[in-house]
């Protein structure tokens, strides 16, 4: 397997693993689980370890907003997939962390949904007003829930809000404790077996609610190890183009499903509502080149008006960092 991937990805995992890799003992990276990606088919294989020579840690983690506490105490150098929201949110505090790729656009993956019990849809959501919501609070999904209350005229204020992790809010969901669930991933499809979508991930779209993450490190990182992780892009650029391509997606899909913790066709389910932007989209005007910077600044603001951080940075340029996707884009 280690050679099938190495031959596909030459064009890319080859030449960043010529890069003058600085010495680290280990590398500690955090991820989801129940959160299918095609880097997991490249962290199964040990193709990570082989290009960087060196031990890499992958740990699981709940929440965005937690992996920016293991970042500011050291105890995780990249995170893989974070949600703009809780990076904006730890970028808006003092945190100096910043954004090194476009991990995956996902509109239909991150919803909120409302107990069928309540017979509430998108033509009569202003009933929603005084419901009780679980909510991760600083998440992806604390951004689109904030974004459709907006859009539906429902005066959050109205509601009882608890903050919950999605896998804690779908269990309190299936047991009629809240009347609406916002997540993603598993718990987003467990909770959809006990209620319905107010907008469907098209619709979100086109209201300007964009759903994707980032692969986020602290500044401090890029700078002292920045061939380290232009070459751990590199390999998680190698396994997009892979998966993109649809020519290995049933020698991956195994790999991912079991790394996720989920059944194959759970997986596949999933990853088909995924989009995992190229090297070239990445740094292209539609991402990380420039609307992608803009909308940074956009849920800051969005934020600040909800009182969930006090103040946004006049723009958020500074907290991307594009100098490992430049490097792939050279090669």
């Amino acid at each position: 397997m280690k050679n099938v991937y190495k031959k596909i990805g030459t064009t890319i995992v080859g030449a960043v693993a010529t890069l003058n890799v600085m010495a680290l003992d280990e590398l500690n990276v955090a991820y989801f689980e129940e959160w299918p990606m095609p880097f997991e088919y490249a962290k199964q294989i040990g193709a990570y370890d082989e290009a960087l020579g060196m031990k890499v840690n992958w740990k699981a983690f709940g929440t965005g907003t937690a992996m920016s506490a293991a970042m500011a105490s050291g105890d995780i150098d990249i995170s893989v997939s974070q949600g703009v929201p809780p990076f904006i949110v730890a970028a808006s505090t003092g945190q100096d962390l910043q954004i090194v790729d476009v991990a995956v656009s996902y509109a239909d993956n991150d919803n909120c949904v409302v107990a069928s019990a309540l017979e509430i849809d998108a033509n009569n959501a202003s009933e929603l007003a005084g419901k009780k919501v679980s909510v991760p609070i600083g998440t992806a999904a604390h951004y689109g829930f904030l974004k459709q209350m907006s859009h539906f005229g429902v005066d959050v204020g109205s509601m009882q809000v608890v903050d919950m992790a999605p896998p804690e809010g779908s269990a309190a969901f299936a047991q009629g404790s809240v009347d609406m669930f916002c997540g993603w991933g598993g718990s987003l499809r467990r909770a959809l077996e006990h209620g319905n979508v107010l907008l469907t991930g098209d619709e979100k779209t086109a209201l300007g609610i964009l759903v994707w993450d980032v692969t986020s490190v602290p500044a401090s990182f890029a700078a002292e190890q920045s061939d380290v992780l232009a070459t751990f892009l590199g390999v998680t650029a190698a396994a997009n183009a892979m998966w993109n391509s649809g020519g290995f997606n049933s020698m991956m899909l195994p790999h991912i499903a079991k790394d996720a913790g989920m059944d194959e066709a759970a997986t596949a389910d999933t990853m088909a509502t995924f989009v995992f932007p190229s090297v070239s989209s990445q740094l292209s005007s539609k991402w990380l080149g420039g609307s992608g910077v803009t909308f940074l600044k956009g849920v800051a603001d969005v934020f600040v008006n909800s009182g969930n951080i006090a103040n946004a940075r006049d723009s958020y340029a500074g907290a991307v960092n594009t100098d490992g996707l430049n490097v792939l884009a050279n090669q």
